[in-house]
């Protein structure tokens, strides 16, 4: 099954430091990706790339995230992430266009939503999307 990855677990595992050690999360997005079944939609591509101010940094950044073709994301999905927002906001939750988007979009595709951000788990119980459980990594020591 495919799972659409949010801005935060892109983040994660691109904007990494010398001394970076990989997260669960990063493993399992490199997992994913390995297994061919991450999805990325336009505006969470849009959210990775603002912000980098270093022309060669975002160059890099943009060649890495054009082996992922954006998901379509339709009229009705916009009119649903609206509506997903006003849901939320009724049950006094705040969240970004951005997150009742991929939360339209998940639940149009019928995929699960891989974030970090505990926002997902709040609109998950008003919301009909499901996230995505990483598998269970041992460790190693």
């Amino acid at each position: 099954m495919k799972v659409l990855v949010d801005t935060c677990i892109w983040s994660l595992a691109l904007r990494r430091r010398p001394d970076f050690t990989p997260t669960p999360e990063v493993l399992e997005l490199e997992e994913l990706i390995r297994e061919v079944r991450v999805q990325i939609i336009g505006p969470v591509r849009q959210e990775i790339l603002s912000g980098i101010k270093n022309r060669e940094q975002f160059d890099k950044l943009k060649k890495i995230l054009a082996a992922f073709p954006d998901l379509p994301v339709s009229t009705n999905d916009y009119e649903m992430a609206a509506a997903y927002f006003n849901i939320a906001q009724s049950k006094g939750i705040q969240g970004s266009n951005t997150d009742f988007l991929i939360c339209a979009v998940a639940a149009s595709h019928h995929i699960p939503i891989f974030s970090a951000d505990k926002d997902f788990q709040h609109y998950q119980h008003h919301l009909p999307i499901s996230l995505y459980i990483p598998r269970h990594r041992p460790n190693k020591e």
